[in-house]
């Protein structure tokens, strides 16, 4: 059993995206995503990568450190997860969509069984119309092996799942040159071939809520592109932001 006629699809969405930049996840993003996923059912197949477990468990609760932010962390995202997972659950099911959960660690991808495993286990999933939806195991995951956001567990993932095309959503209209976003112009880099000339237009700026940045995308895309997999950076805010880039109606960068 392997895959089907349809493109498979992984897209990564980022904390900001889910939250619309709140502080809450936001049950209307998931609904934008539920429904382009509906639509481009007969041709696509997904697989969800999907950050925000931590920005879920901050509606409820604020808790004690202890002066040991990391564990803190693992503890929100632990209350967080069932929470992020019930809601893509809901809405997915009033859309007819089925959903499942998959949380992985770094050490996944580095033994042979467990890379097997994901691959049988996601692949019997896509068949059966379920859509895994991707989380990092944050309570067993440590510093040393955090995927810092999910962007690296998004491209590791893709590469393993034999995937086609994997849409980074985040809160920018994909990369911006260094000297727009300098100007406060922000002008997308429409098209990349050659990563190592956009090294130099990465700028440092974190996002609010997650904690990639745009290096950790280029680093994302560098693991995808040595795998022949075409990456999109699109802004995920945008309602029908897939639809809207697959027929260029929004700017986004796609490195081939």
């Amino acid at each position: 059993m392997g895959k089907s006629d349809k493109k498979r699809i992984l897209l990564k969405i980022g904390s900001n995206t889910l939250t619309k930049e709140t502080n809450h996840i936001s049950r209307g993003k998931i609904e934008d995503i539920g429904r382009q996923i509906f639509e481009l059912r007969d041709n696509y197949e997904f697989i969800i990568v999907s950050s925000g477990a931590i920005a879920a468990a901050k509606q409820f609760v604020s808790l004690e450190s202890n002066g040991k932010e990391i564990n803190v962390k693992q503890a929100l995202a632990a209350i967080g997860q069932p929470h992020l997972m019930r809601i893509f659950q809901e809405i997915f099911r009033e859309l007819g969509l089925l959903t499942s959960q998959c949380l992985l660690t770094y050490h996944d991808f580095e033994r042979e069984k467990s890379k097997q495993n994901i691959i049988s286990t996601i692949n019997i999933l896509v068949e059966n119309n379920y859509i895994p939806i991707i989380n990092e195991n944050d309570t067993v995951a440590t510093e040393e092996i955090q995927f810092g956001d999910n962007d690296k567990l998004a491209a590791l993932t893709a590469s393993l799942l034999d995937v086609d095309l994997v849409v980074f959503a985040s809160n920018t209209y994909g990369i911006y040159t260094k000297k727009s976003i300098e100007n406060s112009k922000n002008i997308t880099i429409r098209e990349v071939i050659d990563l190592s000339q956009l090294k130099n237009e990465v700028s440092n700026v974190k996002s609010s809520h997650g904690s990639g940045g745009m290096q950790s995308k280029i680093d994302a895309a560098t693991i995808l592109q040595k795998n022949n997999i075409e990456t999109w950076f699109v802004n995920g805010l945008e309602d029908n932001f897939i639809l809207n880039a697959m027929k260029n109606k929004i700017e986004f960068t796609k490195i081939k």
